[in-house]
């Protein structure tokens, strides 16, 4: 995970229009892959909208939010299909630095409660947003309804909060303070799996 002062988006000035490529990566591991589930997705795409208002990134708002939003397209299109090609072996893994038995169960928890709203709920969430396209593909999800709802959450989710930290960079006292704000976003998108946590354990006892 990033140091807060990772956070500032002077530090995305240096990789200039690179930057992007370097996030848009981030995003696909983070969806698509099952190791990516402790990269940092919405505190990259935050500090990016800051970053391109405060122009340290050289590249147009609406450009970054269609790279972002098919990264995770791409993203969650590849984990789907892992899930739908290997079936549950792929959940089936012990406990390791890179996979938690307790991540599937908070999962499947997820798509008992939300159902199909879970593919568009999930980016929203972190871990999650690893998690739940496989789970729909070890679900045999029809695809054609899979692409929907994930259209609708990339969207939301990989343009919504770009567009958030951009609109927000405008304001002089966010730009002098974009640590603070990032790290109050990251604690913000947090909540949700802390929800979960707490409901998991309730049930339990």
């Amino acid at each position: 995970m990033f140091g807060i002062s990772q956070l500032d988006p002077a530090h995305l000035q240096a990789l200039g229009g690179f930057a992007l490529v370097v996030v848009c990566a981030a995003i696909f591991t983070e969806t698509g892959l099952l190791v990516g589930f402790f990269l940092p997705g919405d505190s990259l795409l935050f500090p990016v909208g800051l970053a391109i208002a405060g122009g340290f990134i050289p590249v147009p708002i609406w450009l970054a939010c269609i790279c972002i939003s098919l990264a995770a397209f791409a993203g969650d299109q590849t984990g789907y299909w892992i899930g739908r090609r290997l079936g549950p072996a792929v959940f089936n893994k012990p406990d390791s630095k890179l996979f938690s038995q307790k991540n599937v169960s908070r999962t499947n928890s997820f798509f008992e409660r939300y159902g199909s709203r879970a593919v568009i709920l999930g980016h929203f969430v972190p871990v999650m947003r690893t998690f739940v396209p496989v789970a729909a593909g070890i679900g045999e999800m029809p695809w054609r309804k899979f692409v929907r709802y994930n259209i609708v959450g990339v969207v939301g989710w990989g343009t919504g909060v770009t567009l958030l930290g951009y609109f927000l960079g405008n304001f002089p006292f966010v730009a002098d303070h974009v640590e603070w704000f990032t790290l109050g976003f990251v604690v913000l998108s947090s909540v949700p799996i802390i929800i979960e946590i707490i409901k998991e354990r309730r049930e339990r006892r």
